[in-house]
């Protein structure tokens, strides 16, 4: 699919400055330099998403927005232990990915079943794919095709994965389930008589309950986070499904199940933390979850003011999902309170919460730079008072 010299070149030059190499390009007359330029910028994005396939020469790559667009190798494992969990071994023979891409999501996932398919609108793609399944040494069956067309004619399958595109027209990012392609609200039935289970991947700006809402039989929702950002969304669905969903929260590091029941508001600390004491701030899939009450329950802590989103307990709680940290010091915006408990500190962390100030202008106010061993939470108590709560961070 590449010629030699070109390939050659993209061994040499991976490493390099895509933006030069385009400006030289006069330079090397015997190589596609668009073709290559794709590679290397691919492979470099691969190193930094998916680092495993990076790992293997030969691996041609899509064009840039393809690549942007794929899931990371992380969120992917996660999709693959994730079926695991949904499906006993036995039921793990076959699987098809309607919406493969680039396919990040159906390598992972293929590896917890005997056979897997792939469908795919474009011919590029689907090329790339039976051409990187040979350099993988793995098998699959790969269909050029509409998924939406394709799903009324398939068997009966144990998984189907379907990761509707999230780009309108002129490339307009949506977010809305009905704006996405396919439309996975007009194939819900058939899709999950047409499998065991189905893996939808949704958008993290999309607001859960409406999920679930929409699409009716949810098992479960994983609201799954990496580098301090919820990442994605996946909604399973089943036949079967009744009753209220499970909303799972992941992380890097840990792994929190709510059943999502009827939210109450999260209880409220009456008074400012003391010295001593302990704030938590969750991880940013408890803070997508919004389920707040259920967190306060399930690890006896209590909210630090409205709409603060930080947590607050008298002692340690190793479990917490998210950062922990012990208060220093507790501080109004008073002057001269805030000159004895600042005293000696030169930079910190700041996190407004809830609070008249953004970190900027909070910066600006109190002469400090940025970094260092402190933390800063501003935020706004139950009893509207502003306050600065300075930490050490324990986890």
């Amino acid at each position: 699919m590449i010629d030699t010299a070109t390939q050659e070149f993209i061994r040499i030059h991976r490493k390099d400055n895509v933006r030069r190499l385009a400006l030289e390009a006069a330079k090397y007359p015997h190589v596609d330099i668009p073709v290559a330029l794709d590679q290397i910028q691919g492979w470099q994005i691969a190193t930094r998403k998916c680092p495993l396939l990076a790992r293997y020469d030969g691996i041609i790559y899509p064009p840039h927005l393809s690549m942007e667009q794929c899931s990371s190798q992380q969120t992917a494992f996660y999709k693959t232990r994730l079926v695991r969990q949904l499906l006993d071994k036995d039921a793990r023979h076959t699987m098809t990915d309607l919406t493969g891409g680039f396919g990040i999501d159906f390598l992972a996932l293929s590896l917890a079943f005997q056979q897997a398919t792939y469908v795919e609108l474009n011919p590029t793609l689907c090329e790339l794919m039976r051409h990187n399944l040979q350099v993988l040494r793995r098998t699959g069956t790969v269909i050029c095709g509409n998924g939406a067309e394709w799903v009324a004619q398939m068997p009966h399958t144990n998984l189907i994965y379907i990761d509707p595109a999230r780009r309108g027209e002129g490339g307009k990012r949506t977010y809305a389930i009905a704006d996405c392609t396919p439309d996975v609200l007009s194939l819900r039935q058939l899709l999950v008589t047409k499998a065991d289970k189905v893996l939808i991947k949704l958008s993290p700006m999309l607001d859960w309950h409406e999920a679930v809402r929409l699409l009716e039989q949810v098992e479960e929702v994983h609201l799954v986070a990496a580098g301090g950002e919820c990442k994605e969304m996946l909604v399973v669905l089943s036949e079967q499904a009744i009753g209220t969903p499970a909303i799972v929260c992941a992380n890097e590091k840990s792994t929190y199940r709510f059943m999502a029941n009827t939210e109450q508001p999260a209880p409220i600390a009456a008074m400012a933390p003391e010295v001593g004491s302990y704030l938590y701030e969750p991880n940013a899939a408890i803070m997508k979850s919004g389920c707040f009450a259920q967190l306060c329950e399930a690890q006896d802590v209590l909210m630090a003011g409205h709409n603060s989103h930080l947590f607050l307990a008298p002692s340690p709680r190793p479990s917490f999902p998210g950062r922990q940290f012990r208060i220093e010091a507790v501080t109004s915006m008073n002057k001269r309170e805030l000159k004895t408990s600042l005293q000696n500190i030169r930079q910190a962390n700041i996190t407004v919460r809830n609070f008249p100030l953004n970190v900027a202008e909070l910066r600006k106010r109190l002469h400090l730079a940025d970094g260092g061993p402190h933390y800063i939470f501003a935020t706004t108590l139950a009893d509207q008072r502003h306050i600065l709560i300075l930490c050490k961070k324990i986890r």
